[in-house]
């Protein structure tokens, strides 16, 4: 199981439950398919899949959970035309209009109706918790959806307190200043950037496969543009995208790192997850503090507050 995506988050009080504490508390939110009637439900099930016998997967002293969210798919066109439908016999039964509130409940009733046979669509969110440093750092690139995977956690486990990771130095500024210098050490620059005028942050330029300290892309900076995104690898183990807000998207492990997974001899499935997840996993553990201490470090002023 490799990771996309990061989205970190840090623990502002230490995660002391045990694996088994966890176990045993995500099974009262453990993952139920939609009724009838449900338009959606959520709930947690086997990082491992079918593989796997409990609702978490430990290996580094690391936790990973997995939740997975169903919804009921009824498409707007669907409900529209069912709704022009009945309106249309109203209209030639009992010839009149209906209200603007009987329309309402019609639509609702349609849909009340329509939804038993509605198609289903689940999506799967993987996480982990890494107790040691404290972090817990979700696969997403959409923050809604790893606030979902938190809440749900919350709800679980009674308390996560966490908020996300902030770097010392401004993100627009700093990578802005790497592409009018250097990259920092360990690290080298991509091809592909995002700008944004810091007068104007609807005024985007795009870059992909140039250059990026090419005379053309500092003279955008010098008119006033920040870089809002920045491809970057680093210590030739991944490469990766990073915006302002320090999300990590097109999270790419090196071939030498896939190739050192492929190398240990597994059986089953379930074995390799667990070797990919301890690889993987210790990766991060360098990973993530090398990529705030090139952003001046860790802001922890929100964490002494809290």
């Amino acid at each position: 199981m490799w990771f996309k995506n990061l989205l970190i988050y840090r623990f502002t009080k230490p995660f002391e439950l045990t694996p088994e504490q966890v176990e045993e508390r995500l099974h009262e939110q453990a993952f139920k398919p939609c009724s009838s009637q449900e338009p959606s439900t959520l709930g947690w099930v086997k990082p491992l899949g079918q593989q796997g016998s409990e609702l978490i997967h430990t290996n580094n002293a690391c936790i990973m959970v997995c939740s997975q969210r169903q919804d009921k798919v009824l498409p707007a066109a669907v409900v529209k035309d069912a709704l022009e439908e009945k309106i249309l016999s109203i209209r030639e039964d009992e010839d009149r209009v209906p209200s603007r509130k009987e329309r309402v409940d019609l639509k609702e009733q349609l849909i009340f109706e329509m939804l038993p046979r509605a198609f289903v669509k689940s999506r799967r969110q993987y996480a982990y918790i890494d107790p040691k440093n404290g972090w817990l750092i979700v696969d997403s690139g959409s923050h809604s959806r790893a606030e979902e995977l938190i809440v749900l956690l919350r709800e679980s486990l009674g308390s996560v307190p966490v908020i996300p990771v902030a770097p010392k130095n401004t993100a627009y500024h700093t990578m802005t200043h790497w592409l009018q210098n250097a990259a920092p050490m360990g690290f080298e620059l991509g091809g592909e950037c995002e700008l944004i005028d810091s007068a104007d942050e609807s005024a985007v330029i795009r870059c992909k496969n140039q250059n990026l300290q090419s005379k053309e892309i500092l003279n955008h900076i010098d008119s006033g543009m920040l870089v809002k995104k920045l491809a970057m690898s680093w210590a030739d183990k991944v490469e990766f995208l990073v915006d302002d807000q320090l999300t990590v998207k097109r999270l790419r492990f090196s071939d030498l790192i896939m190739e050192r997974a492929d190398e240990v001899h597994t059986d089953t499935a379930a074995e390799q997850f667990d070797v990919n997840f301890s690889i993987m996993n210790a990766e991060l553990a360098n990973f993530i503090p090398a990529l705030l201490e090139a952003f001046g470090g860790e802001d922890t002023s929100a964490l002494e507050a809290a």
